[in-house]
């Protein structure tokens, strides 16, 4: 079988190693709301500017490589500098780090924006080995006994934004959906506030991020995204049985 040529066989790697991230989010789950909508808006660009620059560098590597490869014994052309290309590879990182650092700045702006006026609060509470969903202006209030694999169920409407206060009983824990694409930690003392707004209906496990004691793992929930319709519903059926 006869094998590529060295520089065939890096542009060959190069393109597979782009390949391999390549997917509709490039790694990340598919967000479930409008602020990991923000956080997808500037992954995938990032992504694909690293994988551009990634190419580039293992392109000049295997250019020198087979270019200036050793053919005789002859000692070749020693040049001691290079000022525009010392230059451009000073300036062009960081033209770089800075485009990524005021698009990272403006994404975390939205991200940790909050309304003046949310759809609706929740208060959610973490221990060990649970969680406690409060619903504000009601009665109704899901805990978890951290018995089960799935943990207790945060209900929210698709479409409307809800504030979520995050407090904690006794340790560090963090609240986590994977399809948010962001986690915040609850510290106690230390009130944290985020604001969701779901935009796809369905179920999702959420889980403590922060390792809070030999339990830990059994720190789950269900975070279950309805219409506003069912909300509604679901809140008044729950009220009811409260009363």
């Amino acid at each position: 079988m006869r094998r590529p040529p060295p520089a065939r066989l890096g542009v060959v790697l190069a393109a597979a190693v782009g390949l391999s991230g390549c997917g509709g989010s490039f790694g990340m789950p598919d967000s479930a709301t409008e602020q990991g909508d923000t956080v997808l808006d500037l992954w995938s660009p990032a992504v694909i500017a690293a994988l551009a620059v990634g190419c580039l560098v293992w392109g000049l590597i295997i250019w020198s490589v087979v270019r200036y490869r050793k053919r005789n014994d002859s000692l070749p052309t020693q040049v001691e500098e290079h000022i525009p290309i010392e230059i451009a590879y000073t300036v062009v990182p960081i033209i770089i780090v800075l485009v990524l650092f005021v698009f990272g700045s403006l994404a975390y702006k939205d991200v940790a924006a909050t309304s003046g006026t949310p759809d609706h609060r929740v208060t959610v509470t973490g221990f060990q080995w649970s969680w406690q969903f409060a619903y504000d202006g009601t009665d109704v209030v899901i805990e978890g006994d951290g018995e089960g694999n799935d943990g207790p169920e945060l209900v929210l409407p698709v479409g409307e934004t809800t504030r979520l206060d995050l407090q904690s009983e006794d340790v560090a824990h963090s609240f986590w959906v994977p399809e948010f694409l962001g986690k915040r930690d609850l510290i106690p003392g230390v009130d944290n506030q985020i604001d969701v707004t779901p935009t796809e209906e369905g179920t999702y496990r959420g889980r403590c991020a922060e390792f809070c004691g030999l339990d830990h793992w059994r720190m789950y929930f269900q975070v279950r995204l309805v219409s506003p319709e069912e909300f509604d519903a679901w809140l008044a059926e729950q009220e009811e049985a409260v009363g």
